[in-house]
């Protein structure tokens, strides 16, 4: 990012999939485990990057119709059995959590992967202790895009998500979140935005990578 220093946000949301750790391995082999039970075509690897966007609970009945819950119940034996074991931080990711800490800005977490797992996952990496709150699908009555997940977020903290709130995230319903809840929406991902590729809820600033962002940070 380059330009004015912007106002030090009071509160940093981030994303989980693809934002802080790589676990398209893991979504990719349970999503083709999924899909061979149900005697469905497997995905290629770029289409799992593609396709898997929103929570499962609202994915899956497009994909598998009235079988969903069972498709479902099958996604979840296998992801369980192998997504701690093939978790990946990804580069600087560590150094980011440690710089928004010293800072003492409220973190959370807002993740349209399940709860449970989610939670799981942070705890397994011992970055529990950073977030106030670790928010996943079905934990709010609607999942991102929605702004709800936004709200339980910052529940307790006192901070409304209109006060200077930063939602980190990867994709289009990361921006799409912010911008229904009223956060600054910030793109953390290799490549800049297309043009015309968010229409009128692009990001406010982005971040090729966890040190790119680290490095403004430790300007506050």
């Amino acid at each position: 990012m380059k330009g004015a220093l912007p106002p030090s946000p009071r509160a940093v949301l981030l994303d989980w999939d693809n934002t802080l750790v790589d676990t398209w391995p893991v979504i990719h082999d349970a999503m083709n485990t999924t899909l061979r039970a149900m005697g469905e075509a497997e995905w290629q690897y770029d289409e799992t990057k593609t396709r898997v966007r929103r929570a499962l609970r609202e994915a899956f009945p497009d994909i598998f119709g009235a079988r969903w819950e069972t498709a479902r119940d099958i996604y979840y034996d296998r992801f369980q059995a192998i997504h701690l074991e093939k978790l990946k931080i990804l580069p600087g990711a560590d150094e980011l959590l440690v710089a928004l800490a010293e800072k003492e800005f409220y973190l959370g977490v807002v993740s349209n992967k399940t709860g449970k797992y989610l939670r799981r996952e942070t705890a397994h990496l011992g970055w529990d202790r950073y977030f106030g709150r670790v928010v996943g699908a079905a934990d709010a009555a609607r999942d991102k895009p929605a702004p709800d997940a936004v709200a339980l977020a910052l529940e307790g903290s006192g901070i409304e998500a209109q006060d200077g709130v930063w939602l980190v995230g990867d994709t289009t319903i990361d921006m799409e979140c912010a911008h229904n809840a009223a956060c600054v929406p910030v793109l953390l991902r290799n490549s800049p935005p297309e043009p015309l590729e968010f229409g009128n809820i692009g990001p406010e600033m982005h971040f090729t990578d966890c040190a790119a962002l680290t490095a403004l940070v430790k300007k506050f």
